[in-house]
């Protein structure tokens, strides 16, 4: 018998693995913690192979999990955009700015099928510097952009808070004291945020490597240089910490989105819109 992947299922998925916490997951989702346990033991079941670390700090995906997440969020985003796209032709030019660490994810994954549906559209995805993000939102070149709060170009429309996870160069030695820590450059906005946890937890730290760009960090955890605060969708298998207790609890992230006022009832720009909040 042919096995299929329900989406209800991979919604509870991909909401646990967002959230970090199965108790979060199920009050997102409006579930008790119970209900949602056994949707991911039955998804499990199904894939046959786990899919989450649990531990008393949270959950975390296996490398099963970590395979099967960017399909669950494609399934999702796909069936979503289907029972509201299909049948209506979308045209014009949408520009949207991303967060950089949003724009290595998945997000134009998704948003390169939205286009996919609408041959007429054009989508532009820019990953831009605080100031030269203002100067293109002013401009007009940019209709949307999602970014952490005090970065985003006005009052944003919407917020929503994301975890921070942990990620670990081979090699590292998490109760090093001092502890060595990959960090953005500044100006970043949670990287103040993460320095104060450490200091909040007694925890030494030393600067081991910074950079202004996620491939640049990326490379640096790669290289054993030290750990480093990255939103869950840029963690890769071999960086993630299964040792959660070595180290402090991160501060979660607040994402917003601003929209360009005069593009208010534009087709396209809702739905790019629409697109960008289910992923998100």
């Amino acid at each position: 018998m042919a096995r299929d992947l329900e989406t209800a299922l991979l919604r509870s998925f991909v909401t646990a693995v967002r959230a970090g916490s199965i108790s979060r997951a199920a009050t997102a989702l409006g579930h008790t913690q119970p209900a949602l346990s056994q949707q991911l033991r039955k998804l499990e079941s199904v894939v046959g192979r786990p899919l989450l670390h649990r531990s008393p700090s949270g959950v975390s995906p296996t490398r099963a999990g970590e395979e099967l997440l960017p399909y669950a969020e494609r399934i999702l985003t796909l069936s979503a955009q289907a029972l509201t796209e299909t049948g209506r032709a979308l045209t014009g030019h949408c520009g949207i700015g991303l967060l950089e660490d949003l724009a290595a994810s998945r997000l134009p994954q998704a948003l390169a099928d939205l286009a996919r549906l609408h041959p007429g559209a054009t989508l532009e995805v820019l990953s831009l510097s605080n100031a030269a993000m203002r100067e293109a939102y002013d401009a007009g070149r940019v209709q949307l952009v999602l970014d952490a709060v005090p970065d985003v170009p006005g009052p944003p429309r919407w917020t929503v808070r994301r975890p921070l996870v942990w990620a670990i160069g081979q090699g590292v030695d998490v109760t090093a004291d001092p502890l060595p820590v990959v960090l953005f450059s500044n100006p970043c906005s949670w990287r103040t945020s993460v320095l104060e946890t450490m200091e909040r937890a007694d925890r030494r730290w030393r600067v081991a490597f910074e950079s202004n760009s996620l491939v640049g960090v990326l490379a640096a955890v790669r290289a054993g240089l030290g750990v480093a605060a990255l939103m869950p969708a840029n963690l890769e298998p071999a960086m993630a910490c299964h040792n959660a207790d070595a180290l402090p609890t991160l501060p979660d992230v607040e994402l917003g989105l601003v929209r360009h006022p005069p593009t208010e009832g534009d087709p396209l720009i809702d739905a790019v819109e629409t697109a960008l909040r289910r992923m998100i």
